[in-house]
């Protein structure tokens, strides 16, 4: 396994984004364990690209990526943040969060949230150990399907 000192981050601004989206979904399998397709709409890379980044090792292969956006509020949003299975435990995840939240902060938001399914336990671990409290939203995805809405400051 390589080591996360071999891996960059690329904003999804400076690439092609329906080239990036399609290599994603192709590689689905190699980030997540369950079916995750219809979250990754064209707009989270086209339209809200410039708050996304991908991390490719030196080899060039994607090998995990972050989507968000802030909105007009100044609430930042963690939309999708995932880590190739050859890739986990090294830190990238918390290198990508680290690169959204400093672009967040940068744009004026002060509390990023992200949303879970609550069987989740490695989101939610993941984002509680980040500082990241956890609320149960019942029915958020539409009935019977309860969502945990995690939060936490992006205070300096």
């Amino acid at each position: 396994m390589s080591t996360p000192d071999d891996v960059t981050l690329v904003g999804f601004a400076e690439l092609s984004a329906t080239v990036v989206r399609a290599r994603l979904l192709a590689a689905h399998d190699r980030f997540w364990d369950v079916d995750t397709r219809s979250l990754h709409h064209p707009v989270w890379f086209d339209q809200f690209g410039g708050f996304g980044a991908l991390a490719r090792s030196a080899g060039g292969e994607d090998v995990g990526y972050v989507l968000g956006v802030v909105t007009a509020d100044r609430l930042a949003y963690l939309h999708l943040l995932a880590v190739r299975d050859d890739r986990r435990r090294t830190g990238l995840g918390r290198r990508l969060v680290a690169w959204f939240d400093d672009l967040a902060r940068d744009t004026g938001a002060r509390v990023v949230q992200a949303v879970a399914r609550p069987e989740n336990t490695a989101a939610v671990a993941f984002h509680t150990a980040l500082g990241a409290g956890a609320h149960l939203a019942q029915d958020r995805a539409g009935p019977g399907a309860d969502r945990l809405v995690l939060t936490r400051s992006l205070t300096r």
